[in-house]
């Protein structure tokens, strides 16, 4: 579909966006709705009318519509009579950042409504939504709803500025209907309008109300990604529908999202004094989407802890003495009355920029059902061992001594209808094991878990993690068995990751195998340690080989010890069982590594110890003599090619 002009009138009521029935409760666990006038007549009124002809059918809500009066701010948005605060909360983010609002709303300038060129006007706007991995397209017409010419959903301070309302209804069209926006998660709405990544914080569980350390900590990364163009909003749990909307004592509202417009260090004192003293105090600023009803605790709008900061700073800041649902908290007044804040970060993955730069894996795939075990994909959670294993498989390295690693999950939206209701989320998440470090093909059996999500039944499921070098496989899985649904797998690394879907079982057969033959047993060799190695002033500075049939796997370099933890694992597919697996450790040097010693194992599917502790050996062909030291190895074989 293509954009229109004209993006500065709002267009007739589209028959596919029906308003909710007045009877439609709010969901829970859905930040909540403006209280709903009796009676629901039919919407009515345009912008403008169409070209000639139609005229006559329609009703001009204003005589001179702008997508923009006096440019976007966050102050523009007001929560109309359906329960989208959620949405509306992101859309106040969203419009504090012209870079991102510039790509929701593209072609503004063109869109916006010229009076000197009426003929240019086509009664039509776009919007891009990021959806499932990539930017949506979406056009709507210029007719908006209202009750006595006033709208009736989301609506500006000016009668003549329609971005927002424009906005919801391009929004309300992806989502189905306008009943699709009654409850929902902000989460979704602000990694649709910048296709990032959400995180959610459990404030009450993570205890940073009482943790000083860690609340610090959690500021500084809330501070980064607001200052790194990130959005960010805010919510207290309502727990009961009793809760919903109940407003506490402070001000604040319960099952409500608020969107955090700026997060900074304020300095106290006044004049120089408050330069010398370097006093400086977390702050948040909030807005309620209904543009009223604010917090009345400590630094709201009319406290006497605004007499602590200069007039400079204020004016710095922002503050403002009315009810416009806009006001100041202190970052321990967050932690201490909100249950959750969601950070949605813009993940930066140019080369051209001053900021960390991320390198992005992007993968679609599907849980489908199929009644053979080796196609199922629909195995569940860890709880269902027999079939866990079933569910796709992900592999992707680590290649730094150290790397932070984000991954998210997000599962395809199911669209709403009038007709259906709104769309259930499946309950999802993932885990993540490290294996070993050259595996190709997929896990059939336990190794160390590395990590693991929540599971949730959320659109989205992120997890930020740190791990040292090495491969892992993540399998991302419904919480139950036999739930299918499509979704979108985002790994995020400092260094390429080379991400890729483990779709074999085994290796697989060719017109050559009956020539070069086919792998008769697999055996996995797990290298744990060594001790008592060959030592010098500074210790060894040692790593391990183990060799297989021409395949070898090599361990990171363990430096300045002469036990080291190798802690590296091998996976080898043998076609010649009786030739022995040879691991040797070695001494890194400058010009010349320099040999510590040799195992060779025999690894004996019928070798029911998994165990063992070996002398290190020279590589005399003849009489091999002992070294120093020993190494720890467990080894695992079977004649079952898919036993590991």
């Amino acid at each position: 579909m293509g954009g229109g002009r004209g993006a500065g009138r709002a267009a007739a009521w589209e028959s596919e966006l029906e308003p909710p029935p007045q009877t439609s409760p709010s969901r829970i666990p859905g930040p909540s709705r403006r209280p709903v006038q009796p009676g629901f007549p039919r919407p009515s009124g345009v912008l403008r009318p169409c070209l000639a002809g139609a005229a006559a059918a329609r009703q001009d809500i204003c005589e001179d519509p702008r997508l923009f009066v006096d440019g976007i701010s966050s102050h523009d948005l007001h929560q109309g009579q359906v329960g989208n605060c959620w949405f509306v909360a992101a859309c106040s983010s969203l419009a504090s950042r012209e870079s991102l609002w510039q790509k929701v709303i593209p072609d503004w300038k063109e869109q916006e409504w010229d009076p000197e060129k009426p003929s240019a006007y086509a009664g039509i706007f776009h919007f891009h939504f990021w959806r499932f991995g990539e930017w949506v397209d979406v056009v709507i017409d210029d007719r908006l709803p209202t009750v006595n010419n006033q709208l009736i959903y989301c609506h500006s301070n000016s009668r003549s500025e329609f971005w927002c309302a424009l906005v919801e209804k391009a929004y309300a069209k992806l989502a189905g209907c306008y009943q699709a926006l009654d409850g929902g998660n902000t989460a979704d709405a602000l990694v649709d309008f910048t296709g990032g990544v959400s995180e959610p914080i459990d404030l009450t569980e993570g205890g940073f109300a009482n943790d000083e350390a860690k609340r610090n900590q959690l500021f500084e990364r809330v501070l980064k990604v607001h200052s790194r163009g990130g959005l960010i909003s805010a919510s207290i749990k309502a727990v009961t529908a009793a809760d919903m909307e109940a407003r506490l004592a402070c001000g604040l509202v319960k099952g409500h999202a608020y969107a955090i417009t700026d997060v900074r260090k304020v300095r106290l004192g006044h004049g120089l004094l408050a330069f010398f003293k370097s006093e400086k105090l977390d702050m948040i600023r909030l807005r309620n989407p209904w543009g009223e009803r604010e917090w009345n605790g400590p630094w709201s709008d009319t406290s006497e802890e605004w007499q602590k900061v200069s007039k400079s700073e204020r004016e710095k800041m922002g503050v403002t003495v009315q009810d416009d649902g806009e006001f100041w908290m202190t970052f321990e007044d967050v932690c201490r009355y909100f249950t959750d804040i969601i950070k949605c970060r813009v993940i930066n993955t140019s080369y051209l920029s001053i900021h960390k730069t991320w390198e992005e894996a992007r993968l679609r795939g599907a849980w489908t059902r199929h009644e053979d075990p080796r196609k199922n994909r629909s195995g569940g959670c860890i709880n269902h061992k027999d079939t866990f294993f079933q569910n796709p498989q992900y592999i992707f390295d680590v290649k730094k001594p150290e790397d932070e690693v984000l991954i998210c999950i997000q599962q395809r939206p199911k669209q709403s209808t009038r007709r259906d209701g709104k769309g259930e989320n499946l309950a999802i998440g993932f885990d993540i094991y490290k294996v070993e470090e050259n595996r190709e093909y997929r896990m059939h059996g336990l190794q160390h878990r590395a990590a693991s999500s929540i599971y949730i039944n959320s659109r989205s499921v992120f997890l930020r993690t740190d791990q040292p070098e090495g491969r892992y496989v993540i399998i991302p899985t419904t919480f139950e068995p036999g739930h299918t649904g499509e979704f979108l797998l985002r790994v995020f690394t400092d260094v390429p990751s080379n991400c890729r879907e483990l779709r074999l079982d085994e290796p697989p057969r060719s017109c050559w195998s009956s020539l070069c033959g086919y792998p008769q047993q697999v055996t996995q060799v797990h290298i744990l340690g060594a001790t008592g190695l060959k030592d010098s002033s500074t210790g060894a500075n040692s790593y391990v080989i183990i060799k297989c049939e021409g395949d070898k796997v090599r361990s990171a370099v363990q430096k300045g010890t002469s036990t080291p933890e190798y802690n590296v694992k091998g996976i080898f597919y043998r076609k010649k069982p009786g030739q022995p697996i040879t691991v040797q450790i070695w001494n890194h040097r400058v010009l010349k590594d320099e040999f510590l010693g040799q195992v060779h194992l025999k690894a004996d599917p019928d070798d029911l110890q998994a165990l063992h502790t070996l002398h290190l050996q020279d590589r005399s062909s003849r009489q091999p003599s002992d070294l120093p030291g020993t190494v720890a190895v467990c080894v695992f074989s079977s004649t079952s090619l898919t036993a590991v």
